[in-house]
């Protein structure tokens, strides 16, 4: 199931997110893929989703996993936090004029599949959405201190280092 991943930002107007998630739960569900959204602006970079991708993998074959889906636990080591209650708050996607990442998990992930997503929800893809700064490691919760140990070129690695250590605090 995990074959291939593809990453995407996108900017768009998201009316009702009940609704917006709904649909894309069944047009995962339609094309045998799980598609996992985000706030794009709490999103370092593609590795910072790779990353979680894989530590949600790993501990769903490992049953170590505390939520009862993959999506899910993507979400939960994308936050850093060990609680969906918090993490649903920090990395969901918003409603409203959004900008937003979302995750392609499947066996084939085609560039046709992410196409037709876009289209469908009316979207306009912007991958540089996932670049980050610093202003996006403080509202990670990365306090100055922590920012001020690396150097910019670094400043990935902080937000690497909170996805590991959900496997510590679980």
């Amino acid at each position: 199931m995990i074959d291939m991943m593809e990453i995407i930002g996108a900017k768009g107007n998201i009316q009702d997110i009940d609704n917006f998630l709904k649909e894309i739960e069944s047009f995962a569900k339609n094309h045998n893929i799980i598609i996992q959204a985000f706030d794009a602006d709490m999103i370092f970079g593609k590795n910072h989703l790779i990353s979680s991708v894989n530590h949600a993998v790993r501990s769903i074959d490992r049953k170590t996993n505390t939520t009862n889906s993959l999506e899910m636990e993507i979400l939960l080591y994308s936050s850093g936090e060990r609680q969906l209650k918090l993490a649903i708050p920090k990395m969901g996607v918003k409603d409203g004029e959004t900008r937003a990442a979302f995750v392609f998990v499947g066996d084939k992930v085609p560039k046709q599949l992410i196409d037709d997503f876009i289209s469908l929800f009316s979207l306009s893809q912007d991958d540089k959405l996932l670049g980050g700064d610093e202003n996006t490691l403080k509202k990670f919760g990365i306090n100055e201190d922590e920012i001020k140990t690396v150097t910019k070129d670094k400043y990935g690695d902080l937000i690497l280092e909170k996805v590991a250590m959900v496997d510590i605090i679980k």
